[in-house]
């Protein structure tokens, strides 16, 4: 299979050595939009910037530059690019052919010049948008980039609303050191992608403030509870979030050392400012772009997320990281 990967940050970069390196005689482009960093992971057989360890396998090639000849040649397309940048190449691509797929966690920001009421989509809500007739779907799970790039083993879940395209990521990416299991609610597996991100900026919280693992606990718990009901009032299938991108992508994300979203709350309850948090990062935290948007969501469905609408007001500014705990703490009593 010719795969084509666009994106040349950390999980771009993983997903395409992972399939270049299986058994499965893939053939990998990986693409980068700087044309000197292109150039320097071919020469170095490395992503130096992005990735701590893993050499490129033989039949990953990096490329830079025009993209419609890769994608002319492509069985199919993989977008590593963050949720901001999916609009765009979802737009570009919508004529293709074959199947596109993102590996990008959480809900589009809403645009400063957007109607009035319109809220932030999921993935696949977007590519209904913009390129409705594209066979698509999203590749997600509890996975560390690095760990990956070392091939450690992993469990993925491929979904679409098109069962072809979730066997066509179980063929591309299932090898010795990673499983991947298809799944029809791709609402269930996005939800959950998106809402894991916010939760684990609380765990960080947290664990920062030295809380202990009861709390730790309760708040991966309740957690859980807020992203089955935004997921179920969204359409979503409850079992879903007891599997790889729910509880699973939750568990890690929260409790993971090398959680971008993690961190940022670690570094609030240090005392850093939240601009000071994310630049130190070196990365995207889907979380702190995403959070104001699944609380809007879960809003207008009339969802309550008492735990996401805290770490709004934290990274807002309108609630202080040591009033966060409180806040939760001193809510009325009611039943599980």
């Amino acid at each position: 299979m010719k795969i084509f990967v666009i994106g040349a940050g950390a999980w771009g970069t993983a997903i395409a050595m992972s399939a270049a390196g299986s058994a499965g005689g893939h053939i990998v482009k990986l693409w980068a939009r700087d044309a000197a960093q292109a150039a320097q992971m071919q020469a170095e057989r490395a992503n130096a910037r992005y990735l701590k360890g893993g050499r490129f396998p033989a039949s990953l090639a990096v490329v830079s530059g025009d993209v419609a000849p890769h994608v002319a040649d492509a069985d199919l397309i993989v977008l590593g690019t963050p949720m901001a940048a999916l609009r765009e190449w979802l737009t570009q691509l919508s004529d293709v052919k074959v199947p596109v797929v993102w590996l990008c966690k959480g809900f589009e920001a809403v645009a400063a010049d957007a109607p009035a009421g319109a809220v932030g989509l999921m993935a696949h809500e977007v590519c209904r948008q913009v390129a409705p007739h594209l066979r698509s779907g999203v590749l997600s799970g509890p996975s560390f980039a690095d760990e990956v790039a070392r091939q450690q083993p992993t469990a993925l879940v491929a979904a679409s609303a098109h069962a072809e395209v979730s066997e066509m990521l179980v063929t591309a990416f299932h090898s010795e050191a990673m499983r991947v299991y298809a799944n029809g609610d791709i609402v269930g597996v996005e939800v959950g992608g998106a809402v894991k991100n916010v939760l684990a900026i609380a765990t960080g919280l947290c664990d920062g403030l030295q809380l202990g693992l009861n709390a730790r606990a309760a708040l991966i718990t309740r957690g859980l509870a807020e992203m089955t009901r935004l997921g179920l009032a969204l359409g979503a299938r409850a079992e879903t979030f007891m599997g790889l991108s729910g509880l699973g992508d939750l568990v890690l994300t929260a409790t993971g050392d090398l959680s971008r979203n993690r961190k940022v709350g670690l570094l609030l309850a240090k005392g850093m400012t939240l601009g000071e948090a994310v630049q130190s990062l070196g990365h995207v935290a889907e979380g702190v772009y995403s959070a104001r948007t699944v609380l809007a969501r879960a809003r207008l469905l009339g969802v309550e997320m008492p735990i996401t609408e805290t770490v709004v007001g934290l990274l807002d500014g309108e609630v202080a990281v040591g009033d966060a705990v409180q806040t939760l703490m001193t809510r009325d009593p009611r039943g599980e």
